[in-house]
């Protein structure tokens, strides 16, 4: 029962402390879950970012229901979900009864510019740190070099989702294609 409360009570708390979706909720997860409590790996939560862009629902909630379901099974995922979503149906049923009373007010408005500056810096902040793992590979000497592969795959990934309308998954997806088919040319080492 403990642990299911620590799952909740996790989730629960990252639903509560983050403001934005799946993406703004990345530093904190990658804080809670990969950092603190050492539940999944850096390279899990690319993985489960990358999937939940590709499968239906909220990256966040996805990734609540994963780390779940591998600590406690279907339970663990079930309460897991579920202090995920808590925070927003709470926050939203407040916050739908006085929006309208408190938008009118400048302070207000103010506040939640503020509070998108903060949240872009964290997310660039948490997207330089997980490039910089994803993007290099180590040595026999256990020294990072960039993997031409990845830069080269994450580059042109880049350059569709910000200068064409092709949907995110759809990119995702040839990324994967263009992976394996180069591990597969190249024989499984890449460099």
């Amino acid at each position: 029962m403990s642990e299911l409360w620590n799952l909740y009570a996790a989730f629960f708390r990252i639903g509560i402390l983050t403001f934005g979706g799946g993406l703004t909720m990345l530093p904190m997860l990658k804080y809670e879950l990969v950092e603190k409590r050492n539940w999944i790996t850096e390279d899990v939560l690319l993985d489960c970012y990358a999937i939940g862009q590709c499968t239906p629902g909220i990256i966040a909630v996805n990734t609540a229901t994963f780390v779940g379901y591998k600590k406690k099974g279907v339970i663990g995922g079930i309460v897991a979900t579920l202090g995920m979503a808590s925070p927003s149906i709470l926050i939203i049923t407040v916050v739908a009864m006085f929006l309208e009373a408190m938008m009118s007010y400048a302070v207000v408005q103010h506040a939640i510019m503020g509070i998108r500056g903060g949240v872009c810096a964290l997310m660039l902040n948490t997207i330089y740190a997980l490039a910089k793992k994803s993007l290099t590979r180590k040595d026999q000497e256990g020294k990072l070099h960039p993997d031409k592969v990845c830069v080269a795959i994450c580059a042109v990934a880049f350059l569709l989702a910000f200068f064409t309308p092709i949907p995110t998954v759809v990119i995702i997806v040839f990324a994967a294609i263009a992976g394996v088919i180069i591990d597969r040319v190249a024989g499984g080492v890449t460099a």
